[in-house]
């Protein structure tokens, strides 16, 4: 199984406002680099978008070792996602869980790939995340039309 590792982050210009998300995407010595962007989103959704969009890219089973600065994404991967899928994706107050449709797509893949989650201080000199961090910016800049 080839192993990669994934650094993610997400952004939003106001909570809600103008958002982007970048991916790198790391095997070996190639790297890919994903981005893109929302004109009306949540941090949280550039975040969860992100880490889909990288999983999406990958073509073949893989062991995956996630970065992201978002302790929400790191704790649901590794603490909440299973009791949510196994709940109907609502939460403890029997309601749906935020972002459902992005979870639940986040949750089909896992199912493919083995996946390990890091959680990384934001802003404090982690290469990748902070690459991923002016990424995110300037797709959200780019989505508020500047």
């Amino acid at each position: 199984m080839k192993k990669v590792y994934i650094f993610t982050d997400g952004s939003s210009l106001g909570n809600p406002g103008p958002g982007g998300w970048c991916a790198i995407l790391r095997y070996n010595k190639h790297e890919k680099i994903l981005k893109g962007g929302k004109k009306q989103t949540t941090n949280n959704e550039m975040e969860l978008t992100a880490v889909l969009e990288s999983l999406k890219a990958l073509k073949e089973p893989c062991e995956v070792y996630l970065y992201s600065d978002s302790k929400y994404v790191v704790d649901a991967i590794e603490n909440w996602i299973h009791d949510w899928a196994k709940k109907g994706w609502k939460n403890a107050k029997k309601k749906d869980i935020s972002h459902k449709s992005l979870w639940k797509e986040i949750y089909n893949l896992m199912k493919k790939h083995k996946i390990y989650t890091f959680w990384v201080k934001g802003h404090s000199g982690h290469k990748e995340n902070e690459l991923c961090d002016r990424i995110a910016k300037e797709e959200a800049i780019r989505y508020r039309g500047e």
